[in-house]
């Protein structure tokens, strides 16, 4: 079968994508190796930048229960606190939820949908693609999108640069109940590592840690390994022991890449995190998801409906996509080399404490400006 579009992944981006896409007409197929719901490893914090545009999507966060939050905090491993405003701030919602009702509209949109199933092959050939999956089912499509998230075997058989290497970090969430402020996300550090915790729908928290592999490998288990290393910082010391885990054992994700990605593969379009929409502070991968899903859907309804010129889709997705993230990921990936070190994220605490502008500067690149389409 053939399709004008196929969108490998549907996660934020590849659903976004799908909606824009299905509204203006286009037929769309959208490949998910999971079915829906389903929990993913992130930081569960969305900036407001992308506000607007949902609730024009028809998804506004309010009605699902979303958190409102609109302080940061940063703790040093040994404990020390520095506070700031969010001035944009932003609101927290589970993927669990997020994702399920982005899927809902999708479909309500007229996305058609191949679910529990993995895509193992990517061919371009003669202006066209063909796609296999795992199980052998072949689809050829005009325009490929890959949204399917960090890391994928699929990355391998496309013998992207990052993949070359091994990656020494791990992703580790869960959700807990706990007693905190629901309008502050916290940003802890620890050896090798940093926790992220803010309140999502339903009085709940999203708890989601960074760390090196070798500290699980080190102490033989994630439980020990939170109690060996993380619980070193008091302020996740006691959530550690206070707060109430909703999970039986966490989600997990392993070989994490900060490497930079390109935003056009062997012709195909990546967006979300396949591009490389992974930023330390305040983890505003999910807002980035959305609006790169946004991007890539105008690219491909102005190939369709004006110039149906493949040169000029990928060079004007990958113009608008390097313009409107690039920056944000560089200010990402260097703040990030204070996260983890233990003299690092003293001395930037004690620094960011005597210069507040500065710091709310840093946050401020870190987010967009609100967008809304016409």
């Amino acid at each position: 079968m053939t399709y004008p579009v196929l969108i490998i992944g549907g996660g934020l981006a590849g659903l976004t994508t799908g909606i824009e896409l299905s509204r203006a007409g286009i037929r769309v197929l959208l490949i998910e190796r999971k079915n829906y719901p389903h929990h993913k490893v992130c930081g569960e914090y969305i900036s407001n930048e992308v506000r607007p545009y949902l609730k024009k999507l028809g998804l506004d966060p309010t009605l699902l229960g979303a958190a409102e939050i609109n302080s940061f905090r940063f703790t040093s491993p040994r404990g020390h606190i520095l506070d700031s405003p969010l001035t944009l701030g932003g609101f927290g919602l589970s993927r669990y939820l997020f994702d399920d009702q982005l899927y809902q509209l999708a479909k309500a949109s007229g996305v058609e949908f191949l679910l529990n199933t993995s895509v193992s092959e990517v061919h371009w050939n003669e202006d066209h693609f063909t796609v296999q999956t795992a199980a052998g089912d072949e689809y050829k499509a005009e325009v490929v999108m890959g949204a399917y998230g960090k890391r994928a075997r699929l990355d391998r058989e496309l013998h992207r640069d990052f993949m070359q290497q091994t990656s020494p970090y791990m992703g580790v969430k869960y959700h807990i109940q706990y007693d905190f402020p629901k309008d502050t996300i916290a940003l802890h550090n620890f050896r090798n590592g940093y926790c992220g915790i803010s309140a999502i729908e339903d009085d709940k928290y999203c708890m989601c840690y960074l760390t090196e592999r070798s500290n699980v490998k080190m102490y033989g288990s994630i439980p020990e390994m939170e109690r060996q290393v993380l619980a070193q910082n008091p302020h996740i010391y006691t959530i550690l022991k206070e707060a109430k885990f909703l999970y039986d054992s966490p989600e997990v994700i392993n070989e994490i890449s900060f490497a930079p990605k390109k935003a056009v593969v062997n012709h195909i379009l990546m967006s979300g995190d396949a591009a490389g929409l992974i930023t330390p502070l305040c983890g505003n991968g999910m807002a980035m998801a959305i609006h790169g899903g946004w991007i890539a859907a105008q690219e491909i309804i102005e190939y369709y409906k004006k110039h149906r010129n493949r040169k000029r889709l990928e060079d004007g997705y990958t113009r608008r996509w390097n313009e409107q993230f690039s920056t944000r990921l560089w200010v990402g990936r260097n703040v990030q080399r204070m996260f983890g070190n233990e003299t690092l994220s003293e001395f930037a605490l004690h620094f960011f404490g005597l210069l507040p502008p500065l710091l709310r500067l840093v946050i401020r690149n870190t987010h967009g400006k609100p967008f809304i389409t016409s």
